[in-house]
């Protein structure tokens, strides 16, 4: 991420202004001419790049058809054991089976025992699927503040040298000096925005998939009190 913004220098974006500089200094020289600050916005880009592929894999796996778990489980309630209901759930291993088998543990108690159960193992499946991204929302902060430092300290080095030189100042000296501020602030942004991109785009995936887990709980409590409604008919 830190080097989206040199790629485009070095593949041409800004050739018109930038084109003997382009023809002098690597991607790498580039990077060091924006300065220490260029550090911490290049680990902001390795973390967020980690973060994004860690729960980007956390909620493909745990992804699964909830209805029809839930249908396979109810059959198997009716025809067998407890005990083999919850087996079945702790071999899928996936958020809603973890979020089953408690409630199934507790089957013959009264149902308020059984959703208290369910709540707290969604409580704890939740966190489970949102943690690590307050990280990247904190680098989609952080990164362009650490870019815009950079510029900040990058100019005052170049008026310091303005006032050592006491104003005899080539101009493209003093460009060059501004240009090279930039970087961390171009790199900076580069990698806030991508991080902040994916930090939404993580977040939808996530909020969709809690709400079918509450959805799914919902239905299997509905399903606990069937029995129930039937006998207070009968009576």
């Amino acid at each position: 991420m830190t080097t989206f913004f040199l790629m485009l220098l070095q593949n041409g974006a800004f050739a018109d202004d930038m084109a003997p500089v382009e023809e002098k200094m690597s991607i790498f020289e580039i990077f060091v001419q924006g300065g220490f600050l260029m550090i911490p916005i290049f680990l902001l880009s390795i973390l967020a790049i980690y973060v994004v592929v860690e729960r980007w894999m956390v909620i493909k796996n745990s992804q699964m058809d909830n209805i029809k778990f839930l249908d396979t489980v109810e059959d198997m309630l009716k025809s067998t054991t407890p005990k083999e209901a919850i087996t079945y759930c702790e071999d899928v291993n996936k958020p809603f089976a973890r979020i089953l088998a408690n409630g199934i543990r507790r089957l013959g108690r009264p149902l308020q025992d059984i959703e208290e159960a369910i709540k707290n193992a969604g409580k704890r499946e939740i966190y489970s699927l949102e943690k690590k991204m307050d990280w990247l929302a904190t680098i989609a902060g952080v990164a362009p503040l650490v870019g815009f430092l950079g510029t900040v300290t990058g100019m005052i080095q170049a008026f310091m040298q303005i006032q050592t030189l006491e104003g005899n100042v080539n101009p493209s000296v003093l460009a060059g000096g501004i240009w090279e501020a930039l970087i961390t602030t171009a790199s900076g942004l580069a990698v806030g925005i991508i991080a902040y991109g994916f930090y939404n785009l993580l977040t939808g995936k996530i909020n969709r998939m809690i709400f079918d887990l509450e959805n799914s709980s919902t239905e299997f409590m509905d399903l606990l009190q069937k029995p129930a409604q039937k006998k207070t008919v009968v009576k």
